[in-house]
């Protein structure tokens, strides 16, 4: 009915939601964007560019809910996909939907993968694999990155798994037959003939160019006299002619490169292994065609690092766990480099050989076989070596909760990876609170079993740690009205999974972002 009637009082305009400071704006949309329990309609409101500043929290950092990945994947903004395709907690093949998107930007950043600095890395599924490695430029693209850059990314991004890998040089498509020509090693002998012979000329150079490194002569002309990585690749990898070990041998160059090369002439490893340098000496203890004789020689070493390599790894040996062993032995017990699949993973029995060893390099190693059995997992959690159950915590899914949450507290470098384990405790944490070290307290204050609220804790010095408190359920809910208003405690209050929907809408109503 028109207002304008005679007798009818003009209605009142809606109260305008009142503005929140600008102290308190990103430490809102900060805790909106990472609570658990935010519905997809109040998460959707993000994406709007009123709230720019959390699109990469809440599109990488976090788990979405379907409705929310397809606006994602919908959305106008490059920002929004990018950050997206490199969510480690999304599914790949969500992420992968994003394999033909228009903007190149995109689509290499998909490639590169999450940036991750410890934990999983989860594969690309075959068929987003099979799409970024056959893909051409577009001439009406926009250029910015082109398809072989792409491929490259995505090579180095260790999202290919092996499995595909070892499907490719029997692929009907020939353009990914020529991915399967490296790395040759990797190859059986009947699948680097029939890749030599293919009737695909493509396929044919791509497979003598990977074979290449097998003629010496060749790697002599195309071996750099300056020092670099392109050098000392060559020396680690390819044949080696008589000209170039003796010119490495009297001048000392690259001894090490040549004690690790798979390929280097038997009567100059015999000589390395007598070289001053123990990381020399030790690189040729490891090596998988060393002799019984020479082995047992290098096990009485008078360096420690040498024997110990000599002594480890009993004959017979294979290239492949030679490379196993020096990943554990040279990372270090606190590694906490990104997770990929090994080369051995059908090695089960070897595994659980290493399992009972009485080195304790190789039971850590046999910790980090995510398929080692249940007895196995049973006897390295209980291990004397605290790096032998650091190593059990972070990659087998099987781990005690308590070991894990012993290298929750010994590792601050593999936290990360360690507060996405299910089997990290979240509950029995009391004893925590007063924790010396901030991270700590933060995991104890999200503990819902506590007998009381974290509520000394937000007053902590660490932001962190009041964050946590402030989002603690055991809060009641009258406090979080004012925990929302003090910067000091805002973020965390809107990350609480206790706040309803309806809240959530009337604070970012107040942030001005729209419905």
């Amino acid at each position: 009915m028109p207002s304008d009637l005679p007798g009818r009082p003009e209605p009142s305009p809606e109260p305008s939601p009142e503005r929140c400071s600008e102290p308190l704006r990103e430490h809102w949309l900060r805790g909106i964007a990472a609570n658990p329990a935010a519905p997809a309609d109040v998460l959707v409101r993000l994406l709007d560019p009123a709230a720019r500043e959390v699109w990469t929290s809440l599109c990488e950092e976090r788990d979405l809910p379907p409705a929310v990945v397809e606006a994602v994947l919908a959305h106008p903004e490059r920002p929004v996909r990018r950050a997206f395709a490199r969510n480690p907690h999304a599914d790949p093949a969500q992420r992968g939907r994003l394999a033909r998107d228009p903007d190149s930007l995109v689509r290499t950043t998909l490639a590169g993968g999450p940036r991750v600095r410890t934990g999983r890395i989860r594969p690309l599924p075959d068929d987003v694999l099979e799409v970024l490695l056959t893909a051409q430029d577009d001439p009406d693209g926009d250029g910015v990155v082109t398809a072989d850059e792409i491929r490259q990314d995505l090579e180095f991004s260790r999202q290919i798994p092996l499995s595909f890998r070892r499907r490719l040089p029997e692929h009907p498509d020939p353009a990914l037959r020529v991915h399967g020509t490296g790395p040759w090693d990797w190859l059986t002998p009947g699948q680097q003939e029939a890749l030599l012979a293919d009737p695909d000329p493509g396929v044919r150079g791509a497979a003598r160019r990977s074979s290449r490194h097998l003629d010496a002569e060749a790697m002599e002309a195309e071996l750099p006299e300056r020092d670099g990585h392109h050098r000392g690749h060559l020396l680690m990898n390819c044949a080696v002619s008589r000209a170039v070990v003796e010119a490495c041998l009297a001048g000392r160059r690259n001894l090490y490169e040549l004690a690790y090369n798979r390929r280097t002439p038997a009567d100059a490893v015999a000589r390395l292994a007598r070289d001053p340098d123990p990381e020399v000496r030790a690189a040729v203890a490891a090596r998988a065609d060393i002799a019984p004789a020479l082995l047992a020689e290098l096990a009485g070493d008078p360096d420690e690092r040498v024997r110990t390599r000599a002594r480890i790894h009993p004959l017979p040996r294979t290239w492949a766990q030679r490379d196993a062993v020096d990943h554990v032995v040279f990372h270090g017990s606190d590694c906490a480099c990104p997770i990929v699949e090994g080369r051995l993973e059908q090695e089960g029995d070897w595994y659980s050989a290493c399992a009972r060893s009485e080195h304790e390099p190789m039971r850590r190693l046999a910790a980090t076989y995510r398929l080692l059995p249940g007895e196995l997992v049973e006897l390295l959690a209980a291990d004397p070596a605290p790096e032998v159950r650091h190593a059990l915590a972070r990659h087998h899914p099987l781990a005690p909760p308590g070991i894990v949450l012993d290298t929750f507290l010994a590792r601050p470098r593999q936290r990360p990876h360690l507060l996405t384990l299910p089997n990290l405790p979240r509950t029995g944490l009391g004893h925590l609170l007063d924790h010396k070290d901030a991270e700590v307290r933060a995991l104890a204050a999200a503990d819902l079993t506590l007998d009381e609220p974290p509520v000394r804790l937000l007053s902590d010095p660490e932001a962190l740690v009041r964050t946590a408190a402030a989002a603690s359920l055991l809060l009641p809910a009258g406090l979080l009205a004012s925990l929302l208003e003090d910067p000091g405690t805002a973020e965390g209050a809107a990350a609480n999974p206790g706040l309803p929907a309806a809240r959530l809408h009337e604070l970012l109503d107040r942030l001005g972002v729209p419905r």
